[in-house]
């Protein structure tokens, strides 16, 4: 067996191990499982490159990027190891070469796409072939609800106990959450030797900006950067190609990248990138893992992302090469609503949904810190440090101020009005706005009602904001969206502890022009709910989510809250055929519980004031089915009769007499009575 430092140095280049990859090459080469998390550009490659090269057999790395295959390939290679990669990327000489070297006993690692472990032939071939170890790389993607998953990642776990080798899994984020998920789904749970080697990137300088036309400030950033490779990652598709061209007509050299150009574009813009110095490339998250760019200078947001994980990530992807590197976020109360809205209109159970919207105010802990950023960021991950001196908060210390008392006015109007109300109608109730809402419920009558009015609106959602980064409070994914208080609020509530929160956040706030949203912060997480619940029913149905029911439709339904099938079947675009099909199922979900059923007669005057008529009619009809004195032979009338009543509303027995199924012993027992209920006496 080699000697693998003699090969680092031989075959690499490298007259020693950066920190902590030593250690970690031992305990792969001498067939333990193993997982390592290290930050990016900390050398993970070489950790299974080199025991791969020094025992026998071939080692199988699945890996989830072409591009980063092939780059990996293309650098062995040119290093002088036997490497190969099958991937749908593949020239057919390039397939036929991989294939000969396997045969022919030449090759030491094989890179292999996940999705390729769903193939009984793949599977047949690496039986065959002598493999020895498996190293999984971006080992995150494992985790279901994480920012990258990977289904076919699953199957990586069936496929070590089926060669029976030992497994190395790397990545270079893993909160205790998804390495608790990464230990379950490879190595069944078994605790495999566990390297944890820092989170820290001290070459890359943090920044975040509370959004004030991110356009110019993206722009601004770009500027004082010209000539620099940087990546711009931004929320949707569109966005992507208007600021792509935004930058080019600045005089950058820009271009956009999404999952929605064609594959050979993509591919073009990933080589361009890797080959042209300078070159901008704007694009939504698709973009950078496994991009092999170590001079990346600068990666910028310009929309918060979905996690902590998912910005560590991909700021990671600037100074790979250690060099100095920087990074700006812009974020804002849009950004918020839409994770908000991504989370609750998910299909993922509801303890799935609370634990995502933690992560996000995470994440807006990080955003809203008034101490150093690298502290808050590494304690996220378990780790403690000094004051980075490399952040937008340690070169200009944030503004503060003592918040304590407007932080207990937000938490006590939380807990008066029952925990069941979001940001929107509790900043209504702080500033003494009197909404129809407000006075309906009788808010306006609260201790808590206008005792806020020293903050404009704005202000005080960017103190929301921040409570939520605080994690003094989390929205409910059961009560859509209803901010509830944590435990760590309750000393600051007793008036145990004090809080301080950013001055200059708020000012931000105040200062931003009002953006028109589909329906008001209030109702927001119920539309959310309501959309899911219309996904669910379409994906069922196989239909477009418009045929279940229009955008409008369910926006009026958040906004008015129907608490029956009658109130639902006032709702514009209801129409009977709808309600009978979906109306059970939307009001559960506005009501939180099973709509009563109504029989089908019924069903078909739901809103119409003959509903009404028929209920007491039905009512009378029971209390005297056995006569007033409850001792006569029974006697009933059908459901149909009953609506044909309430529809023709009979003036006189005469007229009653002739309502099918009426006449003679009926409209003798019941017939007084009905016509009192369809007068409305």
């Amino acid at each position: 067996m080699s000697d693998p430092s003699d090969l680092l140095s031989s075959v690499f280049g490298f007259s020693e191990f950066r920190p902590g990859q030593a250690e970690i090459v031992s305990a792969v080469l001498a067939g333990e499982n193993t997982l390592a998390i290290m930050p990016t550009g900390g050398g993970k490659s070489l950790c299974f490159q080199l025991p791969a090269m020094c025992r026998e057999g071939v080692t199988v790395v699945i890996s989830p990027l072409i591009a980063l295959m092939r780059d990996q390939v293309r650098a062995l290679k040119a290093a002088g190891v036997e490497a190969g990669a099958l991937t749908s990327g593949n020239t057919d000489e390039e397939t036929e070469e991989v294939f000969r070297a396997l045969d022919e006993g030449r090759l030491k690692l094989l890179y292999l796409a996940p999705e390729r472990l769903a193939s009984g032939a793949s599977l047949q071939m690496l039986r065959r072939i002598g493999v020895s170890a498996i190293a999984v790389d971006e080992a995150h993607c494992v985790s279901q609800w994480g920012h990258d998953f990977r289904p076919d990642y699953l199957r990586i776990g069936e496929l070590r106990r089926t060669l029976n080798v030992p497994l190395a899994a790397f990545t270079a984020t893993a909160d205790e959450e998804t390495r608790t998920e990464i230990i379950s789904r490879l190595f069944d749970g078994e605790a495999p030797s566990t390297f944890l080697r820092g989170f820290d990137r001290p070459n890359i300088h943090l920044a975040f900006a509370v959004k004030d036309n991110p356009r110019k400030q993206i722009l601004a950033f770009a500027a004082a950067r010209k000539g620099q490779s940087g990546i711009v990652y931004c929320g949707t598709r569109a966005k992507t190609e208007t600021l792509a061209q935004a930058l080019g007509e600045a005089g950058h050299l820009a271009t956009s990248y999404h999952g929605g150009m064609d594959a050979e574009d993509r591919r073009t813009t990933e080589a361009r990138f890797q080959r042209e110095d300078g070159l901008i490339v704007v694009a939504t998250v698709a973009f950078g893992m496994g991009i092999d760019k170590p001079d990346i200078r600068w990666v910028a947001h310009a929309d918060l992302p979905k996690s902590i994980e998912g910005y560590y990530q991909e700021i990671g992807r600037a100074g790979r090469d250690s060099a100095p590197a920087e990074t700006l976020t812009l974020y804002g109360p849009d950004d918020i609503r839409l994770r908000r809205s991504q989370i609750d209109e998910g299909l993922a159970p509801v303890e799935r949904k609370d634990a995502d919207h933690a992560r996000l105010n995470a994440l807006l802990g990080l955003a809203e810190a008034t101490g150093c950023r690298r502290q808050v960021l590494l304690g996220y991950f378990g780790e403690t440090s000094t004051a980075c001196k490399n952040c937008d908060i340690c070169d200009r210390p944030a503004l503060v101020f003592d918040a304590t008392e407007a932080v207990r006015k937000a938490l006590s109007a939380i807990l008066r009005t029952g925990e069941s109300f979001g940001a929107g109608h509790l900043i209504d109730i702080l500033t003494g706005n009197s909404t129809e809402k407000v006075r309906q419920r009788g808010h306006d009558q609260l201790p808590t009602f206008a005792v806020g009015k020293e903050l404009s609106k704005p202000a005080w959602g960017a103190v929301f904001r921040q409570m939520m980064g605080r994690d003094l409070v989390r929205p409910d994914t059961e009560r859509y969206g209803a901010l509830r208080m944590t435990d760590a609020a309750r000393p600051i509530l007793r008036g145990e502890e004090s809080i301080t929160l950013r001055k200059d956040t708020i000012q931000s706030a105040t200062s931003r022009p009002v953006v028109k949203t589909m329906v008001s912060d209030e109702d927001a997480p119920l539309l959310s709910a309501l959309k899911a619940k219309r996904r669910a029913l379409a994906e069922a149905a196989r239909v477009p989510a418009y045929v279940i029911f229009p955008d409008r439709t369910l926006i009026e339904m958040a906004e008015t809250r129907p608490e029956t099938l009658d109130d639902m079947a006032r709702i514009n675009g209801i129409g009977a055929k709808k309600l009978e099909s979906y109306g059970s199922s939307f009001l559960a979900v506005v009501t939180g519980a099973q709509a009563e059923q109504l029989h089908p007669q019924r069903m078909r005057l739901a809103g119409r004031d003959a509903g009404e008529v028929f209920d007491r009619l039905a009512q009378v009809h029971l209390d005297l089915q056995r006569g007033p004195d409850g001792i006569d032979k029974p006697l009933s009338c059908t459901q149909t009769t009953l609506r044909h009543i309430a529809e023709r509303r009979p003036a006189t027995l005469a007229e009653l007499d002739r309502i099918p199924g009426m006449g003679g012993p009926k409209t003798e027992r019941f017939g007084a009575a009905f016509l009192t209920v369809v007068a409305g006496d």
